[in-house]
């Protein structure tokens, strides 16, 4: 049947994303689940021209609210992305002010070292600023409920309808229900989705899930495995380290300055004494993580704006589709 390869490649993709070899949470793992959520709609449309659905019925409709649902999250995450950007430039500032600093220090020059402070301070402030923005943005422009897996069973959802249409549209609702938590999570805001396997109270229906076959087994193996990751980030740090944005190389960013400064702070009230190779070394660290969160932030607006376009080409296939039947 058309619709069985689409649940094969799901699962295929879903494992794919949990054997990533990048890390939890950062570009190219966002990248990745991006791409899937592409495939995924790509290959729904394939599913729908096999199908020979009727026109004028309520499929066409269900499948319009689903990529007015992917075309509105996906538009948080992209704002999400684009606003790193100034962030980025910000943190960018750093090394070139401590490698000033480090030319300097034999002089002892005051105004050396406060441009350093100057340029550590601003991209904290900036981040501590972005990471409030966002939450409004998140609260303003997020129905949480839009992101929450289907709980309805499938003799109440009817998943057999339009030739079996509709449950491959539950199967693409809830799968990518969590990539776009994933989305929103790396680049605007940790949701509480992310942190745990299963929603809340269905920790029997998970085991369940993890022991299936298929796309639900592969669904609830990544939900784990992130979930896991998150786990690891709160053991490492602190209990609020899993909030604001997650994406794995702001995050190192952003701690290599924090760790920078308790440093720098050091050595300004020892005289200007540091290890001047250490000091160097971290800044070019930080110049690398930032070079890394631009790039990564870049390439995941490439991937989301070729996703808007492939949903108004496809919204407007199937209209034609059921126009001309």
């Amino acid at each position: 049947m058309a619709h069985g390869g689409f649940y094969s490649s799901m699962a295929h993709g879903l494992d794919g994303l949990q054997r990533s070899p990048h890390a939890c949470l950062s570009a190219p793992f966002l990248q990745q689940a991006a791409a899937l959520l592409r495939s995924l709609h790509s290959q729904l449309l394939h599913v729908v021209q096999r199908l020979h659905l009727p026109p004028g019925e309520s499929w066409l409709d269900e499948y319009m609210d689903e990529t007015s649902r992917l075309w509105d999250a996906c538009h948080l995450a992209r704002a999400g992305a684009a606003a790193l950007d100034a962030y980025c430039a910000s943190a960018a500032r750093v090394a070139p002010a401590i490698h000033d600093w480090l030319l300097y220090s034999s002089n002892n020059s005051s105004s050396a070292a406060a441009n350093v402070l100057r340029a550590i301070n601003a991209p904290r402030r900036h981040a501590a600023g972005l990471q409030q923005d966002n939450r409004a943005l998140a609260d303003a422009r997020l129905d949480p409920a839009s992101l929450l897996l289907d709980a309805r069973s499938p003799l109440e959802f009817k998943l057999n309808a339009f030739n079996g249409f509709r449950g491959v549209l539950y199967a693409l609702r809830n799968a990518s229900s969590f990539l776009l938590v994933l989305l929103i999570s790396g680049t605007v805001t940790c949701l509480p989705d992310l942190t745990t396997c299963c929603p809340s109270g269905a920790t029997a229906t998970t085991h369940q899930q993890l022991r299936a076959s298929g796309y639900v087994a592969s669904m609830a193996r990544l939900r784990q495995h992130v979930a896991q990751e998150m786990d690891s980030i709160i053991v490492g740090g602190n209990p609020h380290a899993t909030a604001g944005i997650m994406m794995y190389e702001f995050r190192q960013a952003k701690a290599a300055i924090d760790s920078l400064k308790q440093d720098f702070d050091r050595a300004i009230s020892m005289g200007g004494y540091c290890d001047h190779d250490d000091i160097s070394q971290r800044a070019e660290i930080i110049n690398g993580w930032v070079a890394m969160l631009r790039s990564g932030a870049e390439s995941l607006i490439v991937e989301l704006d070729d996703f808007f376009d492939e949903i108004v080409e496809g919204r407007k296939m199937l209209s034609d589709l059921c126009s001309h039947r």
